[in-house]
């Protein structure tokens, strides 16, 4: 009786093996549930920023006023008749 109680603990044990360490465990089930929700997070993250650049690139080819400020901003352009004016600190 007592080898036959050995036995069905053992194969119990053998059977509950890949449930608790390893590939397919609970325990890199819960990792690989970390790792996804970091990368959604990521994945959010960059779709707004291709959202913003998107309606960025939209704004250039349809419109002058968008060309003008980026212009302005980015290159230190001005329009001819305009002065411009720089104050040091």
């Amino acid at each position: 009786m007592n080898k036959l109680l050995f036995v069905l603990v053992l194969l119990l044990v053998a059977s509950q093996y890949r449930l608790w360490v390893g590939d397919g465990s609970l325990a890199h089930l819960v990792s690989l549930k970390r790792e996804m929700a970091k990368q959604q997070a990521e994945v959010d993250t960059l779709t707004d920023r291709n959202r913003v650049l998107l309606a960025e690139v939209l704004a250039l080819k349809h419109g002058s006023k968008m060309i003008e400020e980026k212009a302005r901003t980015q290159l230190g352009m001005i329009k001819e008749g305009e002065t411009f004016f720089m104050f040091a600190d």
